[in-house]
């Protein structure tokens, strides 16, 4: 059986029953969940899906079944075509890079430049800021180190990024996770 992927994302505020109202409304079209990520951000519900559905089924069918949903639990939704579906293309090593310190804008962008111009893929990335007498910002990301990528080296550059704009940073290898 031939099937159909969309990307579905849907935004609003946080309350109970969001997942069960759109997983609902997508097993009524027969669809299935591949990858998904769920988060809070700041009391608002966050949620992008990679969904598989029946052949015939088109973009625009998903998202008419979805906006009563999303009407219910005032939610943003938007669902996409996803033409070729195909895991990633990125070889290399997985590693977790954590970054903590005072919070100030840039840390993310510097953080990500130093990694793009080694050839790292960031996968995934989480931050928040703790609060405390003084908030304390907090990244973790997942990333690929590409082939022949030299660790020691990467692990430098982010120590001189972090004496420059005063974080800490430090990067080991990922574990087997689960997920």
């Amino acid at each position: 059986m031939s099937e159909r992927h969309f990307a579905v994302s849907a935004v609003g505020a946080d309350r109970p029953g969001i997942v069960a109202g759109v997983t609902g409304a997508l097993v009524e079209l027969g669809c299935n969940l591949e990858d998904t990520s769920m988060t809070v951000l700041r009391g608002r519900f966050a949620m992008v899906l990679i969904v598989a559905g029946p052949e015939r089924l088109e973009a625009a069918s998903v998202e008419s079944t979805l906006r009563p949903v999303a009407g219910e639990l005032g939610l943003a939704v938007w669902v996409h075509d996803v033409d070729e579906l195909e895991p990633s293309a990125v070889e290399g090593e997985s590693w977790a890079v954590s970054v903590h310190g005072a919070d100030h804008p840039g840390i993310v962008h510097e953080v990500a430049a130093v990694l793009a111009e080694s050839g790292v893929n960031i996968v995934d990335l989480s931050t928040r800021v703790l609060s405390g007498e003084q908030p304390v910002y907090v990244m973790i990301l997942e990333v690929i180190l590409p082939p022949g990528s030299d660790p020691p080296a990467l692990e430098e550059r982010l120590a001189l990024l972090s004496t420059r704009i005063g974080v800490a940073c430090s990067m080991h290898p990922s574990g087997a996770d689960i997920l």
